[in-house]
């Protein structure tokens, strides 16, 4: 089987991790980059790979699927770009019949991710659907499949409630470095909700309804710095969710679940506990707390504790692994452009409750 050529268009944190994971896998190879920046023409002359200033011209360039020089073919894109950009941009490749994970968010607002999704459901260059995945990473977290797998089990019995948090601080670099952090668009129930919607829509299912109520009483910037929210499931289950890039605290994904060595991580701390009528997961430890007899339920009686067998592997390694499935035709998208849409649903959701009367 001969190895998939990948092109990244953004060379960002996240787009030079998807180079790393492109360089480590035996499957693919890095074929190009895309990225107008002196840095980036350094970077991928540094990796022997050709630079171009606009994804526009590496699809109008040789390095196109039907291309007769093997080492300039292109099988997918992997859009790691400013946000506002990525359906423009997705629409180019598919319209090359082009393969492409955008990262997440699939777009800036609700209607333009639609137009994506309307994208995905006709046939492209006589080749079927288009081949979108979402970068929504965590979708591939095996701590994620062994939590969205004992709830699907029944063991936790009917789903009543979540209580997740995404608490953490980040330094005063963090927006010195790119000041946009501190305007609208920038705060963390953009930037980092967004990986937490996913997580408990896979745990949970649809969400139907929101309420919330943010504050910047704390860094002051135009943006809010915490934000507290509550969704209703459509299955009938309730859920909490705290949000602070201003807390300190371990209480996030980043620092509990081990998957990203770059953060420190703590064995104790979970960020989401998942509560049925019948006992309560915590993630993402993976301890269980189930009631010995179920005709026994009570407050009174003591739980029966036990704990998954914890597997952790990188996220983003696992998710090019399958986008290249995706490309090969042997996999459906685990995250479609579909997914995203409905994720970003959530955040414009949130964003016009935080606009409620205030007493």
């Amino acid at each position: 089987m001969q190895p998939l050529h990948i092109a990244v268009a953004g060379l960002g944190v996240i787009g030079r991790e998807h180079v790393r994971v492109i360089q480590a896998n035996p499957n693919c190879v890095l074929s190009a980059v895309v990225d107008p920046s002196p840095a980036a023409q350094q970077m991928a002359h540094s990796l022997n790979v050709p630079c171009f200033a606009t994804l526009q011209e590496l699809l109008h360039s040789a390095a196109l699927p039907h291309a007769t020089d093997a080492q300039h073919s292109l099988d997918g894109v992997i859009l790691a770009t400013p946000n506002a950009l990525h359906v423009e941009q997705a629409l180019a490749c598919i319209a090359q019949g082009v393969a492409v994970l955008v990262e997440k968010p699939i777009a800036t607002t609700v209607q333009e991710a639609q137009a994506l999704v309307d994208a995905t459901q006709v046939p492209h260059k006589g080749a079927g659907q288009a081949k979108v995945l979402i970068g929504h990473h965590r979708a591939h977290s095996p701590l994620m499949a062994q939590a969205k797998a004992e709830v699907d089990s029944g063991r936790l019995g009917r789903l009543v409630s979540i209580v997740g948090t995404a608490l953490f601080y980040k330094p005063d670099s963090y927006f010195d470095e790119a000041p946009w952090r501190k305007q609208a668009g920038g705060g963390p129930i953009l930037i980092n909700l967004i990986h937490e919607i996913h997580n408990l829509r896979m745990l949970c299912g649809d969400v139907v309804q929101v309420q919330a109520m943010s504050s910047n009483a704390v860094r002051g910037h135009a943006v809010e710095d915490t934000a507290a929210i509550n969704f209703r499931f459509a299955n009938g289950a309730l859920g909490t969710f705290m949000l602070s890039d201003c807390a300190a605290s371990a209480r996030s994904w980043e620092q509990t679940s081990q998957e990203n060595k770059a953060y420190s991580s703590y064995d104790d701390e979970d960020c989401y506990l998942i509560a049925g009528t019948h006992g309560s997961l915590a993630v993402p430890t993976l301890r269980l707390k189930t009631y010995a007899n179920a005709a026994e339920r009570s407050w009174f009686k003591p739980f029966e504790s036990s704990r998954l067998d914890v597997q952790r592997d990188d996220p983003l390694v696992r998710q090019l692994a399958h986008f290249l499935q995706v490309i090969r035709g042997e996999a459906q998208p685990i995250v479609s452009a579909r997914d995203g849409l409905e994720n970003l649903k959530v955040v414009e959701s949130i964003a016009k409750a935080l606009q409620a009367p205030q007493l």
